[in-house]
């Protein structure tokens, strides 16, 4: 298992050096960097575990948050924080709560946050050995819903729009993408074409997610054959269920 941590914080303080003090006692290597594009950019690949330990300065690094974010999702890194909640509704403004996989509130316990810590690396070596599903939907509410029912079996990755699915799958090939029929800018369809028609996403299973349960609308989403589809209003074991069953029949 790899205990490699990212420490992100502006400076080095008294409590973010014991921070690292603590991660360390408990057998995480920390590695320590500036919230800077430039020196993030030195860890596309490797810590796959972020910490970030915010300050009052997070409106002016606005540009970096959003980068952070992207590198996140692109690179299937887990991202938890560190703040009051002052900064973390400021840091919402560029990266939504459904990216964040643990939130830790200031004043900080050291030796619990660096249980818990543990705890995710832990869980995140047996994550890593699930299947990985892209979901793709612009509507924030029902992402945060999705993500949370589907992160009990697998590994999530979730984006907002049509594009960023794209950016997303230039460098990696998820397991199965549950793709929202009906977006602005880049629709379901067009999101569909493009994966078909690219050599290295063409082979990628791809099931619709749609709002309207009518035939007529049901057979329009069946129309462009996609591997499948699934109701919005769906309760959370039927739609597990579905996913399960597919990768079943897969993997017969």
């Amino acid at each position: 298992m790899d205990n490699k941590l990212l420490l992100i914080s502006r400076g080095s303080t008294f409590m973010v050096d014991a921070l690292a003090n603590g991660l360390a006692e408990v057998g995480i290597e920390v590695i320590k960097a500036e919230p800077k594009m430039s020196v993030l950019e030195q860890y596309k690949e490797e810590p796959n575990v972020v910490l970030f330990y915010m300050g009052n300065y997070l409106e002016e690094i606005a540009d970096v948050l959003v980068y952070l974010k992207d590198l996140c999702v692109e690179k299937d890194k887990i991202l938890c924080t560190i703040g009051d909640a002052e900064e973390f509704e400021t840091l919402c403004k560029s990266i939504s709560s459904s990216y964040i996989k643990e939130h830790f509130e200031r004043p900080l316990n050291v030796k619990d946050a660096a249980e818990k810590m543990q705890f995710i690396f832990a869980s995140n070596d047996e994550r890593a050995r699930r299947k990985r599903i892209l979901l793709v939907d612009d509507d924030a509410a029902y992402l945060t819903m999705a993500k949370s029912w589907l992160e009990e079996d697998y590994r999530v990755v979730v984006v907002n729009s049509g594009m960023q699915a794209i950016t997303y799958l230039a460098n990696n090939v998820p397991d199965l993408i549950l793709l929202d029929y009906e977006m602005p800018v880049t629709t379901g369809p067009q999101v569909l074409e493009m994966i078909r028609s690219e050599i290295g996403t063409s082979g990628i299973p791809v099931f619709f997610l749609t709002a309207k349960g009518d035939k007529e609308s049901v057979m329009k989403v069946v129309s462009l054959k996609p591997n499948g589809y699934l109701l919005k209003t769906m309760k959370k074991e039927e739609l597990l269920k579905t996913i399960g069953d597919f990768f079943m029949l897969r993997k017969g």
